[in-house]
C-alpha cells in the first residue's frame, strides 16, 4: 500500500496538533501555546507547509468556530442585569486604555492608531480561550460567572474600538465599512429566519450546520473589510443567541456544545498556523526582553486593576478577588490579532512583533500554573 507523501504529511500534522498538546497540559503548558510552537518550529525545519492554502482555510474555521461560540454565549439579560457593575469595570478599562495609548504616543512616538491598538492587544483578555478553560480552572461558580462575564464586556468594547480604529485611516472607508457592517447586522437575522422556514423544516437537525455556515460567511464578509473574521464571526454568535425564541434549537445547549468541539478540533489548527507565519525577524533575543518587560510592567497593573475592581464593585474576599483577577489575565488571541496588525499595517519592528507574541504567551500560562495553588475553601466574609 503506498500512502502519497502529502497525505501523509497532513496525517502526520493533524495527528501532531490534536494529541501533542492535550498530552503537555499534564505539565501545565496550554495547548494553544503548544500550537504556536509547532507552528514556528515547521516554518523553520519544514518550509513546504508554509503558505499552504488547506491550512489557512482550516485555520479560518477554527477562529470563526471560536468567535461564533464566543457570541453564543453573551447573555445580554445577564449584562443589563450587571450593567451597574459592568459600567464601573468599563470605565476604569477606558481609563487605562488611554492611559497605556497615551504612553505610547508620548514616549514611543507611534500614531494614535497604532498605539490605541497596542493598548487592546496588552489589555484585552482573550474570551474564547477564557470561556474554554473555566470549566478547569478552579474557580467556583460564582467566579466562574464573573470572569465570564467581565471578559464579554470588555471583549465587545475592544472589538467596536477594534473596528473603528482599524477604519479610521478615512472618513469615506470608514462610513463605507460601518455601512457593510450595519447591513451584516440587519440582514443576518432575515438569513436565519429563511433558513429555519424554507430549510429546516425539511432537514431536521440541520440548525448546527445553518449556524455554522452563516457564522463563516460573516467572517469572512468582516476579513474582506479588514476588520478580521472574529467580528463577523462573533456577530453571528450574538444574532443567533438574540433569536432564541424565534428558533429554540439555533442557540440551544446541543448546538453549543457541537460548537464547542468543532471549535476545539479545528482551533489548534489556527495557532500553528499563526505560528507559521512568524517573521525571522522576531525570533530573535530582543523578541524576548521585550516580551519580558512588557510582562514585568502589565501583567502588575492589569492585576491590580482587576483585583480592586472584584474587591470593590462585587465585594469578594481578596483571595476570591485575586483569583478572578488571575482568571482575567489570558490575552492569547486578541494579542495574536493586534500583534498581526501591528505588523501588517503599521510596521512595527519584528522584534517588538516578537515582544508581544512572548507576553501573550506569558499572560495565557500565568493561570494554569497560579490558579491551582488557589483554594475556594470557605473564606471569612469581607
Amino acid at each position: 500500500m503506498h500512502i502519497p507523501a502529502t497525505t501523509l504529511t497532513y496525517l502526520i500534522l493533524i495527528f501532531g496538533l490534536l494529541v501533542v498538546p492535550r498530552a503537555l497540559q499534564r505539565f501545565r503548558i496550554p495547548a494553544p501555546l503548544t500550537c504556536f510552537a509547532l507552528g514556528i518550529l515547521v516554518a523553520i525545519f519544514f518550509k513546504p507547509l508554509v503558505g499552504d492554502r488547506v491550512g489557512t482555510v482550516v485555520a479560518t474555521f477554527g477562529i470563526a468556530a471560536l468567535f461564533l461560540l464566543a457570541g453564543l454565549e453573551v447573555d445580554l439579560v445577564e449584562i443589563r442585569q450587571q450593567l451597574p457593575r459592568l459600567s464601573g469595570y468599563l470605565a476604569s478599562r477606558t481609563v487605562f486604555l488611554c492611559a497605556f495609548a497615551w504612553v505610547g504616543i508620548r514616549y514611543f512616538h507611534m500614531s494614535w492608531q497604532a498605539a490605541t491598538l497596542l493598548a487592546l492587544g496588552l489589555l484585552t483578555p482573550s474570551t474564547g480561550f477564557i470561556l474554554d478553560t473555566l470549566p478547569n480552572s478552579g474557580l467556583d461558580t460564582s467566579e466562574q460567572a464573573e470572569v465570564s462575564i467581565d471578559a464579554i464586556a470588555g471583549e465587545i468594547m475592544a472589538l467596536l474600538l477594534l473596528f473603528l480604529v482599524s477604519q479610521s485611516g478615512s472618513m469615506v472607508v470608514l462610513g463605507t465599512s460601518a455601512l457593510v457592517l450595519l447591513l451584516l447586522i440587519v440582514l443576518t437575522p432575515f438569513l436565519f429566519l429563511f433558513f429555519g422556514k424554507y430549510v429546516v423544516p425539511y432537514a431536521p437537525g440541520s440548525e448546527f450546520s445553518l449556524l455554522l455556515m452563516v457564522g463563516i460567511v460573516c467572517a469572512v464578509i468582516t476579513q474582506n473589510l479588514g476588520i478580521h473574521y472574529l467580528i463577523g464571526a462573533f456577530i453571528a454568535g450574538i444574532i443567533a443567541s438574540l433569536l432564541k425564541t424565534r428558533m429554540a434549537k439555533l442557540a440551544s445547549p446541543e448546538n453549543l456544545h457541537a460548537v464547542r468541539l468543532f471549535s476545539s478540533f479545528f482551533i489548534p489548527f489556527y495557532f500553528f498556523h499563526e505560528g507559521m507565519d512568524i517573521p525571522s525577524g522576531a525570533l530573535v533575543l530582543k523578541s524576548l526582553l521585550y516580551g519580558v518587560l512588557l510582562s514585568i510592567v502589565v501583567i502588575p497593573i492589569r492585576l491590580s486593576k482587576n483585583w480592586l475592581q472584584t474587591r470593590y464593585l462585587s465585594h469578594r474576599t481578596a483571595k476570591a478577588a485575586f483569583r478572578v483577577a488571575i482568571a482575567l489575565e489570558p490575552t492569547l488571541i486578541f494579542t495574536l490579532v493586534i500583534a498581526g496588525v501591528l505588523h501588517e499595517a503599521f510596521h512595527i519592528p519584528d522584534a517588538l512583533y516578537g515582544g508581544l507574541l512572548v507576553y501573550a504567551a506569558v499572560t495565557t500560562i500565568l493561570p494554569s500554573l497560579v490558579l491551582p495553588g488557589l483554594s475556594i475553601a470557605t473564606e471569612p466574609e469581607a
